[in-house]
């Protein structure tokens, strides 16, 4: 299991500090990077139905992505991205801390972050869930891209996979193999007319993620919706967040169509990248993946993370052929590997 090792007696209230002295770092190495300034929106909770606002903070480096739940009396509960505090995948990912205080639905967000090469960052939130926005990742990429972005004055490491690391449930598999750079096959297979099967192959980088899946929403069915809300989920979904298949399985509800036409794999790419990000650090590796889900890529990274022989840390350097898209902090993985 990760310790950051950071102190966050040292975050300022706001979160606004961050060291930005690049020039310490050697030429050719490639850096960390956090927001240039501070940012926030508000939205609906796509489970808790509840109007939850969101600020993300600049954060210096090696601290990696840490929540605070501000809305949590005693200067707030601070919780790391990472995937050993994965608490609940359950149509979404959840990660708490050690006494129980949650953030949820944290995964468009996480895909947000790293496809903008954010390592560093604190995220104030005022409730138990990122709110959904539109039900993808691009209001959250229009958040970072307003905010800016900037280096710092620390080397980024990568995560290496050395090996084959595979986790199956029945028809469902989840696969990290060895490769030169991050990229993602996904593969899903519905009954559905709307959809049936379909792949999506994505090599995470020239900016692939924005233009391939950033826009992607996220989906379910009208015969599920009483389930879930009865389960206490999804009551802040609507058709202005969801693409939402009828009963019968062949029609479209949302009016506007589709953003593209297999919008449906294309989502569940991009809640890879934001779930395989939980990482905490840049993966150096293919993931490939069938009929997966949230739950499926938690237990893929515990499996990788309890073979000390499955990975490496490796130093990333700007000669490299092309960037991961994947990243966060070095620190956090140099506590495991000690």
């Amino acid at each position: 299991m990760f310790d950051s090792g950071v102190s966050f007696d040292s975050f300022p209230a706001n979160g606004s500090e961050a060291t930005n002295d690049p020039s310490i770092v050697p030429s050719g190495v490639v850096r960390q990077r956090t927001l240039k300034t501070s940012i926030n929106c508000t939205g609906i909770g796509l489970h808790s139905g509840s109007k939850i606002t969101m600020t993300l903070h600049p954060a210096p480096a090696n601290t990696g992505i840490v929540f605070r739940r501000i809305d949590i009396a005693g200067g707030g509960a601070l919780i790391p991205a990472l995937w050993s505090n994965v608490s609940d995948t359950r149509l979404n990912t959840c990660v708490s801390d050690a006494e129980g205080a949650t953030v949820s639905t944290i995964e468009h967000l996480m895909a947000a972050l790293s496809g903008m090469g954010v390592d560093n960052a604190l995220i104030d939130i005022n409730g138990a869930e990122v709110p959904v926005m539109d039900g993808s990742a691009a209001p959250f990429l229009f958040l970072i891209e307003c905010a800016g972005v900037i280096e710092q004055d620390a080397s980024r490491q990568a995560l290496k996979i050395l090996k084959r690391i595979t986790v199956q449930d029945g028809d469902k598999i989840s696969t990290l193999t060895p490769a030169h750079d991050f990229s993602l096959r996904v593969e899903i297979d519905f009954s559905s007319a709307a959809i049936r099967r379909q792949e999506c192959f994505l090599p995470m980088n020239d900016g692939a993620f924005k233009t391939e899946v950033s826009r992607a929403r996220t989906f379910g069915f009208e015969q599920d919706l009483a389930a879930m809300r009865t389960a206490g989920l999804g009551k802040g979904g609507s058709l202005d967040n969801a693409v939402v298949i009828a009963c019968g399985g062949e029609k479209i509800l949302n009016e506007e169509g589709l953003r593209y036409e297999d919008e449906f794999v294309r989502h569940k790419t991009l809640d890879a990248v934001g779930d395989l990000s939980l990482a905490g650090a840049p993966i150096l590796g293919h993931f490939h993946g069938i009929r997966c889900g949230h739950g499926m890529n938690n237990r893929l990274l515990r499996a990788l993370f309890a073979d000390r022989s499955a990975w490496t840390m490796v130093e990333l350097d700007a000669q490299r052929g092309s960037a991961p898209l994947s990243y966060a902090a070095p620190r956090l993985l140099a506590a495991a590997s000690a």
